[in-house]
């Protein structure tokens, strides 16, 4: 039987990228080393860093004077090392979530916090950012909950932010969609959802916003020393890394954010339209605009509740893997991240449809 993998994280990669980071494992470009086992320091691993760096540039666009880094520690670290590296005196966080909730907690130890908004079922607008503050923070896309920050929320966003540092946490659906970094300072994540398997974080920071405060930072902690070593500083994520590579070079050979910008708009608007018009199942998120492409959450109807388990049940039969939702929200998650293909959306949604047949 086939698995559909809806997990949230760590979640589906492209099957041509696994295979090829399978033969890797067993022998890294012909070098008769595992990539397991070779060198960061070797002449025949410089290059998947380089190529690395330059694919993002060229998927995102990213103009002059940033720098793109390849981390360890996961974004939970980003949420210590942004305000280290760029809070002195108060800083602006939008709350959508429990990870903005970490980030905001990891700030306070370095500055005032100013919580501009905060909602779990919506992305609030209504707030005014102070031209004071060092920088504003928001998540794109909040995973647990099921909302993310429409394209014509983050160009209000961008107005509202003045000449504000904007930094956003974009673990979640990081090259699903074109962005303009020219208005970022910092995007960072966990590449676990949409680039590679688990254990190395990007960084894309804009090197003219480093070196402004005045506290010391520890050298692992400064953004500057891992843009001066080319991410390798110390020993890098090597496995994560590559897979990266070659999920970027999957994205880029297939058309690009462009063409799975349209790919992940077209999923969405097929299980929404499927939830929205269930007599079962209905969105947690009831705002359109405000409504994740890349985690898509569901509960059932009031009069239905009864049938939560009888729906897993019959869903993981058929081969639907990790679309239990969080423990904070309970109902069902459809992670929908890049590597998911229309097929996979469709089997869920026939899914959906034949178990309402039966009731």
């Amino acid at each position: 039987m086939k698995k559909y993998n809806f997990n949230a994280g760590p979640s589906i990669l492209p099957q041509e990228v696994i295979k090829q980071t399978a033969e890797a494992v067993m022998d890294f470009e012909g070098q008769g080393l595992s990539v397991l086992e070779i060198s960061h320091r070797a002449k025949y691993f410089q290059p998947v860093m380089d190529e690395a760096e330059a694919l993002m540039k060229e998927l995102l666009n990213i103009p002059e004077g940033y720098r793109v880094l390849f981390l360890g520690g996961g974004a939970s670290l980003e949420f210590c090392m942004v305000p280290f590296n760029m809070l002195e005196k108060k800083a602006a966080y939008l709350n959508t979530g429990v990870w903005s909730k970490k980030a905001i907690k990891e700030a306070k130890a370095f500055g005032e916090v100013v919580e501009l908004a905060a909602s779990t079922n919506s992305i609030p607008m209504d707030f005014e950012v102070s031209q004071d503050c060092d920088y504003m923070h928001i998540t794109t896309n909040n995973t647990i909950y099921g909302t993310e920050i429409s394209n014509r929320k983050l160009a209000e966003i961008y107005k509202k932010k003045g000449n504000v540092r904007l930094i956003a946490d974009m673990s979640s659906d990081i090259l699903s969609r074109p962005i303009d970094v020219s208005q970022y300072d910092i995007i960072y994540g966990g590449a676990q959802k949409n680039l590679a398997p688990a254990g190395v974080t990007f960084v894309i920071v804009k090197e003219e916003c480093l070196g402004h405060v005045t506290r010391h930072i520890p050298t692992m902690l400064d953004y500057r020393t891992h843009v001066d070593g080319g991410s390798m500083f110390n020993t890098p994520p090597v496995l994560p890394v590559y897979t990266a590579l070659l999920t970027m070079r999957w994205l880029k050979k297939n058309g690009g954010v462009a063409w799975i910008d349209a790919r992940n708009q077209k999923k969405a608007d097929l299980l929404y339209e499927c939830i929205d018009n269930s007599k079962i199942f209905m969105p947690t998120i009831t705002d359109k605009e405000d409504r994740s492409r890349m985690n898509i959450c569901f509960v059932p109807k009031p009069e239905y509740e009864g049938l939560f388990d009888e729906f897993f049940q019959f869903a993981s039969e058929r081969g639907m893997v990790g679309i239990k939702g969080h423990r904070l929200v309970g109902g069902f998650r459809a992670s929908c991240y890049n590597a998911m293909d229309v097929e996979g959306v469709q089997a869920l949604v026939d899914c959906i449809h034949d178990f309402e047949k039966m009731h």
